[in-house]
């Protein structure tokens, strides 16, 4: 195994740059997810850790070797594609052991790999079969097989589960997971589905724009995000956020929006002056129904089993709330909310980063 460093990366296609100058350490052994919008630049990152896109600035090294000029195929990386790019005239065994055979490997050695990668995977009964005779999610533990026989220093992941139905993506998730947790090999893997990041990572890479927002654990990130794009991209359904002016007299602070909406916050907030442009934050789960609350009507009530998701408008300005609790109010009614003020957050507006609260 080897750990992943990735210093001051850029990437330009023409006159376009798409990759602003990427920092990203993984330690050796670790499961990093590159999450991020459609177009942020986290494939193109992918790609260019396995050798598939060249790099204008900056350096890649795995394992403490430099590998900018180093052919993919001596790069000792393993890929696992979204579209599987499996050979449909080959058996799942005959896929699987393909890089071994071109390599020259020993045809013991190629049957044990196999046969070890397969058990792992479960696919053993499956051995003969071609992939038109599989399911997507049987299709893309070949894919994952033949990237194990290799035994490769890193695995990289590019979106490998997008092709796949719900329920088929859960079981996957954890079956990748359990997979690292087993073989504890570096990887990388690249999803714009922040839920895959949140449950499988152990360091989340938060990129927008070809460049990177935050890094770290998944339950830090969504517990102190850095900024406001951080804030609203981690979680589901997003955190909710009022835009207003901070009005601070005596031991009250509020909140006052453009739209007339008051946001008492207990115990002081931010430690800014009086007028300053302010941006609060406040995840669904702590939006709570309260006598002493905001006027809000309902909209779309969600039961989910075992949560109600609700979508509520307070004075034009929709907010999503997420209770555990059975949720009795029907579209149209209006009911009274108002967030936990111990789990507020607060930016700054212009460039959305997070502020400590006072005290």
């Amino acid at each position: 195994m080897s750990g992943v460093t990735i210093q001051g990366v850029r990437k330009r296609f023409g006159a376009v740059e798409v990759l602003h100058g990427i920092d990203v350490q993984v330690d050796e052994g670790a499961f990093a997810v590159l999450v991020g919008p459609s177009g942020c630049g986290k494939s193109t990152l992918l790609r260019m850790v396995a050798g598939l896109e060249e790099i204008d600035d900056g350096e890649i090294r795995v394992g403490g070797r430099v590998v900018n000029d180093v052919e993919a195929k001596d790069r000792d990386i393993a890929m696992v594609f979204q579209n599987y790019a499996l050979y449909p005239h080959m058996t799942v065994a005959e896929n699987m052991s393909f890089a071994l055979r071109l390599a020259g490997a020993p045809k013991a050695e190629v049957r044990n790999c196999v046969l070890e990668a397969a058990r792992i995977l479960g696919l053993e009964p499956l051995l003969e079969r071609h992939p038109r005779q599989l399911s997507g999610g049987q299709r893309q533990r070949v894919a994952m097989g033949r990237a194990i026989v290799r035994k490769p220093k890193v695995f990289l992941f590019d979106e490998p589960l997008s092709n796949l139905d719900a329920k088929m993506r859960v079981q996957m998730r954890a079956e990748i997971k359990a997979l690292h947790q087993r073989l504890r090999t570096t990887t990388l893997y690249v999803t714009h589905d922040q839920v895959e990041a949140m449950t499988m990572a152990d360091i989340v890479v938060v990129m927008h724009a070809g460049r990177v927002e935050q890094i770290g654990a998944p339950l830090a990130l969504y517990d102190e995000p850095a900024n406001l794009f951080v804030a609203q991209f981690i979680g589901s359904p997003a955190m909710n956020v009022l835009r207003g002016t901070w009005t601070a007299d005596g031991g009250s602070s509020r909140l006052v929006t453009p739209e007339g909406i008051v946001l008492p916050v207990d115990g002081g907030g931010p430690p800014v002056e009086a007028g300053t442009p302010l941006a609060v934050g406040f995840r669904p789960e702590h939006l709570e129904l309260h006598d002493t609350g905001l006027d809000a009507e309902v909209v779309v009530v969600e039961p989910t089993g075992s949560e109600t998701q609700v979508l509520m408008r307070c004075r034009g300005t929709e907010l999503v709330a997420v209770f555990r609790e059975r949720f009795k109010s029907r579209p149209g009614e209006t009911v009274r909310v108002r967030p936990a003020t111990d789990h507020l957050h607060y930016f700054e507006t212009s460039q959305g980063r997070r502020l400590a609260a006072a005290g």
